[in-house]
C-alpha cells in the first residue's frame, strides 16, 4: 500500500496537506504520475521534475518542491512529500 503525505509550507507553516492513498506498490517509474494526481487533489500547478527530486523520495522517503521548481506561480514556499507507508 503507498502513502504520501503531502503538504504546502509557508514560513515553516503548513498551508494545505493531503494524505494520498493508494492500494498499489511504489515504483519509481511511477512517482510523476503520482505527483500530478497529488497536485490535481491539492488543486496546484505540478512542478518540474528533477532526477534529484526522485533520488531523494527513493533513499531519504522525503523530497521537497520549492517555489522556484513550479512554472507557473504559487502561494507557498514549498511543495513537500514524504512517504509515509509503512
Amino acid at each position: 500500500m503507498l502513502k504520501i503525505w503531502a503538504k504546502t509550507i509557508v514560513r515553516e507553516k503548513i498551508t494545505r496537506d493531503l494524505m494520498y492513498i493508494r492500494a498499489e506498490k511504489f515504483f519509481e517509474r511511477d512517482f510523476h504520475t503520482h505527483l500530478m494526481e497529488i497536485c490535481h487533489e491539492l488543486d496546484i500547478p505540478t512542478p518540474v521534475v528533477l532526477k534529484s527530486h526522485k533520488q531523494n523520495f527513493m533513499r531519504f522517503n522525503i523530497t521537497k518542491f520549492r517555489a522556484s521548481d513550479f512554472v507557473e506561480s504559487v502561494d507557498f514556499e514549498y511543495l513537500q512529500l514524504e512517504n509515509a507507508s509503512e
